[in-house]
């Protein structure tokens, strides 16, 4: 999970609690474990606070940063989630699911051209992932309707 071990709340010098009121019991790998489980049960505005504290405590960490992309996206935070998705490209051009989440959350924002960019990359990058074929046919269906 980490580089340097799952670390402590109280292991980060500057940590500010107020921004996120009290802080969760455990560490980031706690948090993040907890995050993935609260997303699988569909409670993805849980999964965002306790999944946005561990992206502040180890924002390097791939990881961390796609579950937070998913409970943004499935709060609705689709900004917030294609920023999210797209620094996860920038670092590995060769994520696939990081480019289907920034293909579907372009899609949301209406940038249908981006989103089939990034959706006929994860579609070839998976060609045998149909979540992905059937993204990129609809933002395509959609780009076609608009002409």
């Amino acid at each position: 999970m980490s580089r340097q071990g799952p670390g402590r709340p109280e292991d980060s010098p500057g940590d500010d609690p107020g921004e996120h009121g009290a802080s969760p019991e455990g560490g980031v790998y706690e948090w993040y474990t907890r995050g993935l489980e609260l997303l699988r049960a569909g409670s993805a505005g849980a999964a965002l606070q306790l999944l946005a504290r561990a992206a502040e405590a180890e924002p390097w960490s791939h990881s961390i940063r796609e579950a937070l992309a998913r409970a943004q996206f499935g709060t609705r935070q689709f900004g917030a989630a294609a920023e999210s998705f797209e620094s996860i490209v920038e670092e590995e051009p060769a994520e696939d699911y990081a480019r289907f989440g920034l293909g579907l959350s372009l899609s949301r924002l209406g940038d249908f051209e981006g989103a089939a960019r990034h959706l006929a990359l994860a579609a070839a990058m998976r060609p045998e992932n149909e979540d992905y074929a059937k993204a990129l046919r609809h933002a395509r269906a959609t780009l076609a309707f608009r002409r």
